[in-house]
């Protein structure tokens, strides 16, 4: 536990590039019109940049260092899960308070959006922080394929089902459905559980890629 949490620490702690340009984007960004997207909604851009620092930087600089490959993998959940439970905090207080505040007459956040608000906001925002979570647990295992013929063909899977399912009516239903129960969900329960089964799924995946990555 002591080396996971001190690889977790010195993960957050190299993210500098990720904070800051999340940091400027949030304080910076400014619409015009009276509709506008909510700044505390581009919080979610730490979610995304996150797992390439964490893996074709991160990764090969602890593995220099001796670190574990599991408590590698381990120590970059633990941080995802700090990410996702700061970053839902934070958009949410925005959401809150300075949405309202705005001087555009409507101001859209993706909470509203995604149906999590229709609840109270401690489940809104435990619902927002699922979903990161699974967001960046996703990107992880995905980019940790990429140097291997198994990413590529996940890739080319991923790729193949978009194409596929979406100009077919029936195929485009399921695909729908399936984004609707992740994301776009108004029952707590069903997605925070969903989100972290998914999590948890590509967790175990995540181990039996890093195992057999080298640097």
């Amino acid at each position: 536990m002591t080396a996971i949490f001190a690889i977790s620490i010195r993960l957050l702690a190299s993210n500098k590039i990720s904070f800051i340009i999340t940091a400027l984007v949030v304080l910076c960004a400014t619409s015009s019109g009276d509709v506008v997207l909510s700044n505390g909604n581009y919080t979610w851009l730490l979610a995304v940049m996150t797992p390439f620092f964490f893996v074709f930087f991160d990764y090969t600089k602890l593995m220099h260092l001796g670190a574990n490959k599991k408590d590698y993998f381990l120590g970059s959940l633990s941080s995802y899960g700090i990410l996702a439970f700061c970053i839902s905090v934070i958009n949410t207080v925005i959401h809150l308070l300075i949405d309202p505040a705005y001087s555009a007459k409507t101001v859209i956040n993706l909470m509203d959006v995604c149906r999590w608000t229709e609840n109270k906001i401690i489940l809104a925002g435990l619902q927002q922080m699922s979903f990161l979570l699974l967001v960046m647990v996703f990107l992880h295992v995905l980019l940790s394929m990429q140097p291997y013929w198994y990413g590529w063909l996940t890739d080319t899977v991923l790729i193949a089902v978009i194409c596929i399912f979406t100009p077919i009516p029936a195929l485009r239903v399921i695909l729908a459905r399936f984004f609707q129960i992740i994301m776009l969900n108004g029952n707590a329960f069903l997605h925070i559980g969903v989100g972290l089964l998914l999590s948890a799924a590509l967790s175990f995946v995540g181990i039996l890629v890093v195992k057999k990555k080298t640097l």
